[in-house]
């Protein structure tokens, strides 16, 4: 991971394993994330849904290149390239 922080948005679910391996690897690397509950807020459903044109989650937006449909193990990967 370079020096640099990405600009990391995250559309995860209030209770879901998925997204809370997303959490976990956020943790993990000490990065600040702006995190989207899709539950709580069915406005960023719809956002989220816009910008993938598709439903399911945790979806990752890192620099403006989104992820759609995310494990945290494939969320470590694409962070660490």
């Amino acid at each position: 991971m370079s020096d640099q922080k990405p600009q990391i948005t995250a559309y995860l679910k209030t209770f879901c394993g998925w997204s809370e391996g997303v959490r976990a690897i956020m943790r993990k690397y000490d990065l600040g994330f702006d995190e989207k509950d899709i539950i709580k807020n069915p406005a960023f459903r719809c956002e989220m849904e816009q910008k993938t044109r598709q439903p399911l989650s945790p979806c990752v937006e890192v620099n403006g290149e989104m992820h759609p449909d995310v494990s945290g193990e494939e969320a470590e990967a694409f962070l660490l390239e």
